[in-house]
């Protein structure tokens, strides 16, 4: 009984007999070809795996309820995976075609193994990427270090691929190739210093929620002040309120003090602590003459007739003499405090569900600091910054009125009238 012959025998029969071939190039030629037709079949793998895919995947992901599978099977992760198919291919089907090229197929194999690990990783790092778009657009994690945590993880992901492709290139077990990596790693932690760093500062401005997107911060040190734009691995981009953009680093957050402004912004009001010099040399006791004036201030009138009434009467029980100073008196730089405490309980631009106080600061020697602690309602930059020069004008415009003085450093003007009134 004959043996059947084999389709390598066949196609070299045909050739020697019919096209007149000699037998070592007919081998040639049928090996060749071999190859040929391997590469062939594995583009139309190729592109009928890509078509089927992009047809059958998204539809798939549509008709399912979760957020998940549309997000993983984009354009992009579906050509990722369209370009496994004819790798996974070539991997099986190598060793038959090329079994007589025994120096050329470890080099195939090792070829195809790397493509293969290329493209798991390009697939997991496109999925990354379409999940981070997904999250940078819903409003719950805009102001989540998105960039920053995505980045993370695709470099998380690069470096194990890199080993792999390492390990897979020297055939070597990845385990061994990170035991000898681990002699380097004085090495590489002096190279990768700022990426390293970077990651560490990343990871906690993460967990500790520190900062994050849209956050007003300042950073004296780097002349930033404005809110974050983006949070990467290695730097943080801070638009300033100037419309310039300064690149810090992440780990800077870390290392040095800066301020973040959300608990302001999140808060009910934004604080106003600001002071006036009153000039020493014009605090005085009230005198009757001055109490009659300020009498006709709607907002005191009712408090000095009350004092005043009390006064009387505590100075009378106690037989003080004619000189104020051995009894009680009301000062012009106390109602002057009291005043204002009043003013700022009438202003309805101040939230008085929050600390409100006028208060007296030690003297120093540019004059007795009068400094008003209140929270404005509306935390806006531009309004906050209209009502508090409201208030200031209107506070340094009834300072005379107190018979008091604002402190102010000897100007040429002061000098001029000085030398005339000498003359």
């Amino acid at each position: 009984m004959k043996q059947s012959k084999s389709v390598t025998q066949k196609v070299d029969d045909f050739l020697e007999s019919f096209m007149n071939v000699p037998h070592d190039t007919a081998t040639l030629i049928r090996e060749l070809s071999g190859i040929f037709l391997l590469f062939i079949i594995a583009v139309i793998a190729w592109r009928i795996a890509r078509r089927i895919l992009h047809k059958v995947l998204p539809k798939m992901a549509r008709r399912t309820n979760t957020m998940l599978d549309d997000i993983f099977f984009t354009k992009r992760v579906i050509n990722s995976i369209a370009h496994l198919v004819p790798a996974i291919m070539i991997d099986i089907f190598a060793p038959q075609f090329f079994q007589h090229y025994q120096k050329l197929l470890p080099f195939i194999i090792v070829i195809t193994d790397i493509f293969i690990v290329v493209i798991i990783a390009e697939i997991i790092i496109c999925f990354i990427k379409s999940l981070r778009e997904h999250l940078e657009m819903n409003p719950k994690f805009k102001d989540k270090p998105i960039a920053s945590l995505s980045q993370l993880a695709r470099t998380f992901i690069t470096i194990i691929a890199v080993i792999l492709i390492i390990s897979i290139t020297i055939n070597e077990s990845p385990v061994a190739l990170l035991t000898g990596l681990g002699a380097m790693a004085a090495v590489i932690m002096l190279a990768f210093k700022d990426s390293i760093l970077g990651f560490v500062g990343s990871i906690q401005l993460s967990l500790n929620d520190m900062v994050r997107v849209g956050d007003w911060v300042t950073l004296p040190k780097y002349g930033a002040d404005g809110n974050v734009l983006e949070i990467n691995l290695t730097t943080v981009k801070v638009q300033n309120f100037d419309k310039t953009i300064t690149t810090i680093p992440t780990y800077s957050f870390i290392s040095d003090s800066f301020k973040n402004w959300r608990g302001m912004e999140n808060s009910d009001g934004r604080r106003i602590k600001r002071a006036i010099n009153i000039n020493v040399s014009s605090v005085k006791f009230c005198t009757h003459e001055l109490l009659e004036k300020l009498e006709q201030v709607h907002l005191i009138s009712a408090y000095i007739t009350e004092k005043k009434v009390e006064i009387e009467q505590y100075n009378s029980e106690h037989k003080k003499n004619s000189l104020t100073i051995n009894g009680r008196a009301l000062t012009n730089i106390g109602l002057f405090r009291k005043y204002l405490e009043l003013y700022l309980a009438k202003n309805h631009n101040i939230n008085h569900e929050m600390t409100c106080m006028v208060r007296q600061l030690p003297p120093t020697e540019t004059g007795i600091p009068i400094e008003v602690y209140a929270f404005c309602n509306n935390k806006e930059w531009v309004a906050y910054e209209g009502i508090m020069s409201d208030i200031f004008d209107h506070i340094m415009a009834c300072v005379p009125l107190f018979d008091l003085e604002v402190f102010q450093n000897p100007t040429g003007t002061d000098f001029i009238n000085f030398t005339k009134q000498i003359k």
